[in-house]
Parts: structure tokens; C-alpha cells; sequence
């Protein structure tokens, strides 16, 4: 496997490195994190399919932009495969031709063909998509057997629409899958979040999908105003630094979720995921240090054992509340990751609304916030 990674600004191809002499006119995947008015441009699509006429093209909008150990805004961070023992399979659906993200889930992963599929990579529209009910759907359809990572497109800080396109301009509402084939591409892993939870644990008494009612008999709101103190009167800005913990299952190791708003009226609470009825939750706060460690904790997992004479490639998903809570320290967690992977791993990624990946090396995978998501990719 060789790869190229780019990035770019106001159209124009500022920046690259390369794992190898790649192939620009036979490469067979080209993935695009950007901003979304970059990606409106009908001129970027088809700056990138000049550039690379043979391969899919897979583009997603973003909350920020990652490349290398830089973290940007209002440009594109690209990367190119050319693989040497993989083929792939990219296929996209609409959530607006489904009932629901779970059945929309379920399709798209039937899309594609089961003989030798060894990895699924995913872009979902990140406004439209319930992503818990996305997994849910994929899993359904997958269970253990094949590893998903992959994340929900953003939009800035706006929360307005987001982008995603395969093989054509980005349009609202699109899910793309890629299905990677054959038994010489070696993909790992690693999600870690680093926040403090604090205060009693608790369950959830009334919800649905993904507004929560009631936390053990009281108005969720209003418990949680209890708990933010002085940060109440910054709601629902404030809302990102202070996420909840959840267990799914009694069991289950704990998933983070994000407050995407609030309704003073009942006192609900909505959240970037669904959060079931009977789950336990904690509260959570921000803590700069523990959140750089985590990105660390993330790399370590995902790194794997590299191959002699591998060239691997690292995808960097990481929550908007992050980039939010740690303001200029932003670039610290990429460039944390950097330090940790071997200094020939070309690195590309962005900001999102939602992480998709395992939990562990042999779980299915999950809807995350607040975490830092890596999936790594080499061929052996």
C-alpha cells in the first residue's frame, strides 16, 4: 500500500507527503474532510477528480480539519490509496429514501458483498442521521464479525446541515460505506475519551431515542442545572464541556454522550445518541491533561505491530466538543498523537459530530463522543 496526503486551500494543493512514489492516475481511494462551504463548491470536486481520475472519491464536511500535527479550519485534508493486495467496494445511500437510520443502517451494509469483506470505513451525514440507530442497523447486519470505524460529518460550530458525496459533489443526507476486501490489509483500532465523571451514579427513567426526560424520577434539566452550578447560565454552550457517561448494559463499559440542546419547557435534554431507558449515567467535566492522554491512549491502541517496510496510514476522528473545550490547545492531542506513531505514518482526519468505532478488539462497534477515534491501516 502507498499514500499521499494533502491539503488543501482555497482550491489549491498547499501541502503534501507522500508513503511512497503513489500513483496519482491509478490510485483507488481518495478520501476529502473539509470545510462545507469548501465542499459546496462544485469547483473542489472537480479539482480532486482531475487530480484523481481513477479513484473513488469519498468527501465529508467537518468540524475542523486535521493534517499531519496541524489542526485547521476552511480547508480540505485529503488522502490517497493506492493498494497493492485490497480492493474496495464504496457504495452510499440517502436517509431521506429510509424510514429510520437503523433501516437505513441495515442497507447500506447490505450493499455489500460479504465474500472476503475484511473492514468496513463509514461517512455519515451528521444532522439527519441518528447515528446510535445507524450502528445499531449496521451491527444488525455484521454482528462481530467485520470491524466498522468512521464518523458523522460536521458543520463548524453551526449544528445547521452537513455534506457527504461519493464520486459526485457533497449533498445533505448521504451515508457512505467502503468495504476493503482480502486478507492483506491489517486495520487497528482505538477510541479513548480522558474526561472526569463526578457525583452519584444514576439511571435513566424516561427518554426516548435521544432526548432524555427524567433521571431517577426527576426532571432531567433541572437535575443538571443542579450539578453545572455557575456554567447553567451559559446553557447550552456550556453543555459541551459537562457530557454524560453511559452504560448501556450493567456490564458494558461506559460510552460518553453529547448535549446537542436543551428545551426549557419539559426540561428535556437532547443528546448526539440515544439514551435507553434503565441506562446508568454519570456526569463528566473537562480535563486538559486527561483529554491529551487519551489521544495518546487512542494511538497506542491503534498503532498495532508494524510490518517491515509498511506504509501506514492513520485516520484521526475526533469529537467537536474537544475542539471546543480545549481551544488553542487543540493541536496538542494531534500532535500528542504524532509523537506516538511512527514518524512515517501519514496522518489525515477531522473534527466531527460523531465517533464510529469498537470499543474493544473483539466488540461491535459503537456511536462515541467526546473521544478520539483512530483507525490505522497498512498491508502486510
Amino acid at each position: 500500500m502507498k499514500a499521499a496526503s494533502f491539503l488543501l486551500h482555497d482550491n489549491h494543493f498547499v501541502s503534501g507527503r507522500r508513503n511512497g512514489a503513489i500513483d496519482e492516475n491509478t490510485c483507488q481511494l481518495v478520501l476529502g474532510l473539509g470545510d462545507k462551504l469548501h465542499l459546496a463548491d462544485p469547483d473542489s470536486y472537480r479539482n480532486i477528480r482531475a487530480k484523481f481520475p481513477s479513484a473513488h472519491i469519498a468527501l465529508c464536511s467537518t468540524a475542523g480539519e486535521i493534517f499531519d500535527a496541524e489542526v485547521s479550519d476552511h480547508t480540505l485534508s485529503l488522502i490517497a490509496f493506492e493498494f497493492s493486495h485490497t480492493t474496495i467496494k464504496p457504495v452510499s445511500i440517502n436517509i431521506n429514501q429510509f424510514r429510520d437510520s437503523y433501516s437505513a443502517g441495515e442497507a447500506l451494509v447490505n450493499l455489500l458483498p460479504p465474500d472476503s469483506l475484511h473492514y468496513i470505513f463509514v461517512l455519515s451525514d451528521g444532522s439527519l442521521v441518528n447515528g446510535s440507530e445507524l450502528v445499531r442497523g449496521m451491527n444488525h447486519v455484521v454482528g462481530k464479525t467485520i470491524p466498522i470505524t468512521g464518523g458523522l460529518a460536521g458543520d463548524a460550530t453551526d449544528f445547521a446541515s452537513t455534506l457527504v458525496g461519493l464520486n459526485e459533489p457533497p449533498s445533505t443526507g448521504t451515508i457512505i460505506a467502503i468495504g476493503f476486501y482480502g486478507n492483506r490489509l491489517k486495520v487497528s483500532h482505538g477510541s479513548k475519551g480522558g474526561w472526569d465523571v463526578f457525583g452519584l451514579e444514576r439511571r435513566v427513567t424516561k427518554s426516548i431515542g435521544n432526548v432524555l426526560y427524567q433521571i431517577d424520577g426527576k426532571e432531567a434539566l433541572t437535575l443538571y442545572k443542579e450539578y453545572l452550578g455557575k456554567y447553567a447560565n451559559e446553557l447550552p454552550a456550556s453543555a459541551l464541556l459537562f457530557p454524560l457517561s453511559i452504560k448501556l448494559q450493567e456490564n458494558s463499559e461506559p460510552i460518553v454522550r453529547t448535549i446537542l440542546g436543551i428545551n426549557n419547557e419539559d426540561q428535556s435534554m437532547v443528546f448526539a445518541g440515544d439514551v435507553p431507558e434503565g441506562a446508568r449515567i454519570r456526569f463528566m467535566k473537562a480535563n486538559f491533561d486527561k483529554l491529551i492522554d487519551a489521544a495518546v491512549a487512542a494511538a497506542h491502541s491503534s498503532a498495532g505491530s508494524p510490518q517491515d517496510g509498511s506504509q501506514k496510514v492513520a485516520i484521526l476522528i475526533s469529537c467537536v466538543g474537544r475542539k471546543l473545550v480545549l481551544g488553542k490547545r487543540v493541536e496538542e492531542e494531534v500532535e500528542a498523537v504524532r509523537d506516538t506513531l511512527a514518524p512515517d505514518v501519514l496522518i489525515s482526519g477531522f473534527y466531527s459530530y460523531g465517533e464510529i468505532s469498537p470499543s474493544g478488539a473483539l466488540t461491535q462497534c459503537e456511536l462515541h463522543n467526546q473521544t478520539m477515534t483512530i483507525t490505522t491501516f497498512e498491508e502486510i
